[in-house]
């Protein structure tokens, strides 16, 4: 997935859903904001879920931009799940077996695929580890990656730059339909 004209099939863990993200990824990041732990736990613990969060509390993530993501298999088996009803961050469950597949922040330009689902031989390293001042005290995830209490400048200008090269269009993700109530 590294070059521009690069396409990678993201399927569930069972195979019955499928997506095709087509493109360079904007950036590969490890969130460790509260609201992403919070669903990470919640969904982890749906039947047949396997594990959401990495050992140190977070959840790797591909962004990508919302027109190089679609799915080709199993739309009818997505739905959303929102820590509360108004929230404007969706997380993408495959309800066949309970993969996480994506988070959508609705009013942005993109998605955070979930890394783990990529093939390996497509699969981006993590580029940054970021929210970390939503961490407990104290709590310190190992590695050598580069790391920030909130949003990285490199992020934010990755997500801009991305979002120009998109003429600042907002596509939206119509294929998820369902709701999902853990």
């Amino acid at each position: 997935m590294s070059g521009s004209n690069a396409s990678s099939q993201i399927s569930c863990r069972c195979g019955q859903v499928e997506l095709r993200a087509t493109g360079a990824p904007i950036i590969t990041s490890r969130c460790f904001c509260d609201s992403c732990r919070t669903a990470g736990r919640t969904l982890e613990h749906l039947p047949g879920a396997s594990a959401v969060l990495t050992p140190d509390g977070g959840t790797d993530f591909v962004l990508m931009r919302k027109n190089d993501v679609e799915c080709v298999r199993g739309n009818e088996l997505l739905a959303e799940y929102r820590l509360t009803p108004a929230s404007a961050t969706r997380r993408i469950v495959a309800t066949c077996c309970n993969s996480y597949m994506f988070l959508d922040f609705t009013p942005g330009h993109w998605v955070s695929v979930v890394r783990i689902l990529l093939p390996p031989s497509t699969r981006p390293s993590i580029e940054v580890y970021m929210m970390l001042g939503d961490l407990p005290e104290g709590e310190v995830p190992a590695g050598d990656v580069p790391r920030a209490k909130r949003f990285p400048f490199r992020f934010m200008r990755k997500l801009l730059f991305s979002w120009a090269g998109m003429r600042f269009s907002r596509p939206k993700i119509e294929f998820v339909t369902r709701r999902l109530d853990p």
